[in-house]
């Protein structure tokens, strides 16, 4: 007899997602699953501001307004089930909205919300200290939320209770589709190996589109982007799973994009800590068995930690920016001066209302090379400025004095009209830092009657054993593009940015892995100036995963950079030519 197997849709990556996956993912003749993951860091922080002007606020709308107000009935009639972290920092409100929903439209669902992950209320009694900088607990009247990562076991009660609907404030993004493969499988905490596979099927999926072509390094392979395909896991009872997309859809689904995937935002892939399981990835296969069809082998799974990761976002200041063109001879040196007289004019507006100095300031020229890091002669740039400051009123000095230079500037300023001028707004910092299991109560809300549990570990924790790595490689002499060599895939956490390399075939992983020295990487990456440098290699995909330390500005909402969550850092590293033998080089034209 066969395994059995669960068809499940990974419908959304993040709050603003696009309104297409859902019916494209209904029109699937086997689903069994829609997930929906809307939450970030950033995103609990505006959820948090919404909640305090209104109390019945703080939760994806989207999830509403674009998925069960237009879809519930089909949903419904196809008996798929869905679970969505759309609570975000106000569940029990988002789920009294579902509930009437589907009162309104006579339909017969069960709706579960989980609550338990905001700690908010334990603010005055929290003593800790960053658990990545560690940086000194923030002022508590600056604090916006702060959210524990609860993990899947709760929800697959739910489903067990008999929930069609599974809505959850802040758990980790792959838990989704990890309640859902438990509930069916009856996975139970010590199948460790099956609790890591389902979670990286939860991880490929939970970025939608990026598992499908989405921002992949062949993106010409990719072709209508406009129709992608959304992801949908194919997953069975031993962990293995099978990666595809919708019929008739855009995107691709291929070795690359599924592998890029995996070592998206990872850190260590030997120990991906998460609620329920550390995972390890490095020895995962990912094979091509047809069109748009890849195989993914199961994970390694090890004891999680005792604690759940916390993430608490502040309020550190204000902050602005704005863009601005300019073109004709040699704009690079028209933009530069023009952002110098804007800082050097509103400086002198700040010192005559005792405001202070700017605290942070950022000048990037788009288009001159200064992602790339090599500043270059241009016609036509981009000026990016930013600054910050602990007063509002200094960042709006800051853009109107800015603007107030229309008339003096070098010649060729120009950009788009009507959009009005940027306004300052916060800058949420992130916090992160471990609350003990025990210390978290978690509820599950069903059917008119509440249940709890904690999420204790009892299992002693195991390290992973590190692979060999690959050996030294001789008769490099010629150089190549990495990119012909290559997939890569960047992103970030917090203010650590990882990049993921992929060698396109096995042979080339070692001249990738000798090639990319520390040296080479905080060379390449010298104009962000990381203060660390890891390297982790994971032979089952013939890739390798690199994290820097302190190069986002802060990232996020707490950055000024142009790109503050290094969606573009593998396209730099990618850029760069390493050495060869002669006929790699040849083969590869």
């Amino acid at each position: 007899m066969g395994q059995k197997t669960i068809h499940i849709g990974g419908a959304s990556g993040y709050w603003g997602e696009s309104a297409m996956a859902t019916p494209q993912l209904l029109a699937h003749p086997n689903l069994d699953y829609l997930v929906y993951d809307y939450l970030a860091e950033i995103t609990m922080s505006i959820m948090a501001r919404q909640k305090a002007k209104d109390p019945e606020k703080g939760y994806a709308t989207d999830f509403i307004d674009f998925v069960l107000k237009p879809f519930l009935p089909q949903i419904a009639a196809k008996g798929v089930k869905v679970i969505a972290n759309a609570g975000g920092v106000n569940p029990e409100s988002c789920g009294r909205l579902v509930r009437a929903l589907v009162a309104e439209k006579g339909l017969d669902l069960k709706v579960a919300v989980i609550t338990g992950d905001d700690l908010i209320e334990q603010k005055n009694d929290i003593d800790a200290t960053d658990m990545f900088s560690g940086a000194p607990f923030p002022p508590v009247d600056k604090i916006m939320s702060i959210n524990a990562y609860l993990g899947a076991f709760p929800i697959a009660k739910a489903l067990d209770a008999g929930a069609d609907i599974v809505i959850t404030g802040r758990c980790v993004d792959s838990a989704v589709t990890l309640g859902a493969c438990i509930h069916e499988f009856g996975w139970e905490p010590s199948d460790l190996t099956l609790l890591a596979s389902g979670s990286l099927a939860g991880h490929i999926l939970e970025c939608g589109p990026q598992a499908t072509g989405g921002n992949f390094t062949d993106w010409q392979d990719s072709e209508d982007i406009g129709n992608i395909g959304y992801p949908i896991a194919e997953i069975s009872e031993d962990g293995s799973f099978i990666v595809t997309k919708p019929e008739g859809t855009g995107g691709i689904v291929n070795v690359g994009t599924v592998a890029e995937q995996m070592l998206y935002e990872i850190g260590d892939p030997q120990a991906y800590l998460l609620p329920d399981v550390t995972c390890d990835f490095s020895e995962v296969t990912i094979d091509y068995i047809g069109a748009n069809r890849i195989s993914v082998s199961p994970a390694r799974g090890y004891p999680p930690p005792s604690t759940y990761k916390t993430c608490l976002t502040y309020m550190d200041g204000y902050r602005a920016g704005t863009y601005m063109t300019l073109y004709g001879e040699n704009a690079t040196a028209k933009a530069a001066k023009l952002a110098d007289a804007g800082f050097d004019r509103a400086q002198r507006t700040l010192r005559i209302f005792n405001l202070g100095e700017f605290t942070e300031t950022s000048v990037e020229i788009l288009g001159a090379g200064s992602q790339m890091g090599q500043y270059h002669a241009s016609e036509e740039v981009v000026l990016k400025v930013a600054a910050k400051h602990p007063e509002a009123k200094a960042i709006g000095i800051f853009l109107k004095e800015l603007a107030g230079l229309g008339l003096a500037t070098p010649p060729g300023l120009s950009g788009f009209t009507g959009a009005g001028r940027a306004r300052p707004s916060p800058v949420v910092r992130l916090f992160s830092y471990p609350t003990p299991k025990e210390d978290v109560s978690i509820t599950i809300d069903f059917d008119d009657k509440t249940s709890t549990l904690k999420d204790i570990v009892y299992l002693e924790p195991t390290e992973a054993t590190r692979p060999a790595l690959p050996e030294p490689v001789k008769n490099t002499d010629v150089e190549v593009p990495l990119i012909k060599l290559a997939w890569g895939r960047s992103g970030d956490k917090g203010d650590k940015a990882n990049v993921g390399i992929i060698a396109r075939k096995p042979e080339y992983m070692p001249y990738i892995w000798q090639a990319l020295s520390d040296d080479f990487i905080r060379e390449t990456y010298a104009h962000f100036e990381p203060t660390g440098i890891e390297k982790f290699y994971l032979p089952g995909s013939h890739s390798l995963n690199i994290l820097m330390d302190n190069v986002l500005g802060g990232g996020g909402a707490a950055s000024l950079r142009n790109d503050a969550q290094a969606k573009g850092y593998a396209q730099i590293l990618l850029a760069k030519t390493i050495k060869v033998t002669k006929e790699i080089a040849e083969e590869l034209g």
